[in-house]
C-alpha cells in the first residue's frame, strides 16, 4: 500500500507512563496510505506490553513496528485479513525475540487495531485493549476483553460491577507472543443484545460525520468508567484537548498503569461556499 502524509480524519493521540514509576510498556502507531482503487486508508494501532524488566516494551514496540510494516507492504485488498496476517506477524516476532533473548523470556503484548477505508469501519484485535465508538451522544464498546473476569462476567460467576476491580481482572487469556498464533478477534458490536456471527458481520460499517472512534489501553479504562470517557470526549473543542483530558483523568485517579489513547473524528463535509473558496483561494495561489 501507498502510504500518504495526511490522513482523511482527524486524530490525536497521547501516551503517559503513568504515576506507578515504571517505564512506558504502551506504544501506539497511525499510518494513512492510499488504497488500491485510489481510496483513503487510516490504520490505527494500539499494544500494552506485558513481561516487565523492559520485556514488555520490546513487545509492544515489535507489535505496533511489524503491524505497519506489514501493512505497508502489503498487496491485499482485504482489510480484516491484513490485519490478521500483520497481527499473526507481530505474534510470531515477539515469540521468536523471547526465545532468543533470556532476559525477555514470557514476553507478550495485547493488540487493537482500527481501519478506516473511506467511511468504512474495520476492527481487529487481541487482548484487553479496547475500541469504542461515540455517536449521538452515546459510547458504544465495540471490543471485548479476552480476560478472565470477562469470562466469569460471561458465565455469571462476576457481576460487571464486581468485574471493575477484581484481583483477575489483567489475567489475559488471549495475547501476542504465544507459541501458538492467537485468535484475532473481529466481533465488532453495535449492540449488547447482538450475537457473535451478527458483530462480525458489522464490520465495514459505515461511519458517519461527528463519530469520534477510540483505541485505548486499560490504563484508561481501568481508571475511567465508560461514561467519564464518553463527557469527556464530548464536551471538549478539540480531540487533542479530549485526549490529554482523559490521560490527566486517569492519572487523577491514581494512574497505576501507563495510559495511552487514539481518538479518531469523522469530520462533518465542508459547505459548498467553503470548498468553492478553498478552490479559489488554491487556484490563486492564496
Amino acid at each position: 500500500m501507498i502510504r500518504t502524509q495526511r490522513p482523511h480524519v482527524v486524530v490525536a493521540t497521547q501516551t503517559h507512563a503513568g504515576l506507578s514509576g515504571k517505564i512506558n510498556e504502551d506504544r501506539l502507531a497511525v499510518a494513512s496510505y492510499q488504497g488500491a482503487m485510489g481510496q483513503p486508508v487510516l490504520l490505527a494501532v494500539v499494544s500494552d506490553g506485558i513481561g516487565g524488566h523492559r520485556a514488555g516494551e520490546v513487545a509492544a514496540e515489535l507489535t505496533v513496528r511489524r503491524i505497519v510494516q506489514d501493512v505497508t507492504d502489503t498487496h491485499d485488498t482485504e482489510p480484516l485479513r491484513i490485519m490478521e496476517t500483520a497481527i499473526h506477524s507481530a505474534s510470531q516476532s515477539i515469540a521468536e525475540r523471547s526465545a532468543s533473548h533470556a532476559d525477555q523470556a514470557g514476553m507478550g503484548s495485547t493488540c487493537a487495531c482500527a481501519w478506516i477505508e473511506g467511511d468504512r469501519l474495520y476492527t481487529a484485535y487481541v487482548g484487553d485493549s479496547r475500541i469504542y465508538l461515540v455517536r449521538d451522544g452515546k459510547i458504544l464498546r465495540t471490543t471485548v476483553d479476552h480476560t478472565w473476569v470477562q469470562d466469569a462476567v460471561e458465565r455469571g460467576i462476576i457481576t460487571p460491577e464486581q468485574a471493575h476491580d477484581h484481583p483477575n481482572m489483567h489475567v489475559l487469556r488471549r495475547h501476542l507472543g504465544t507459541v501458538e498464533l492467537p485468535k484475532v478477534d473481529t466481533r465488532l458490536h453495535l449492540d449488547a443484545a447482538e450475537s457473535d456471527e451478527q458483530a462480525r458481520l458489522n464490520q465495514g460499517m459505515r461511519i458517519r460525520p461527528g463519530d469520534i472512534l477510540l483505541v485505548c489501553t486499560d490504563g484508561l479504562t481501568d481508571m475511567v468508567w465508560d461514561d467519564e470517557i464518553l463527557r469527556l470526549i464530548t464536551t471538549r473543542n478539540a480531540l487533542k484537548s479530549a485526549a490529554e483530558d482523559l490521560v490527566e483523568r486517569a492519572n487523577e485517579r491514581g494512574g497505576h498503569d501507563n495510559i495511552t489513547v487514539v481518538l479518531i473524528g469523522v469530520p462533518h463535509p465542508a459547505p459548498a461556499e467553503q470548498k468553492k473558496k478553498g478552490f479559489l483561494r488554491s487556484m490563486l495561489g492564496t
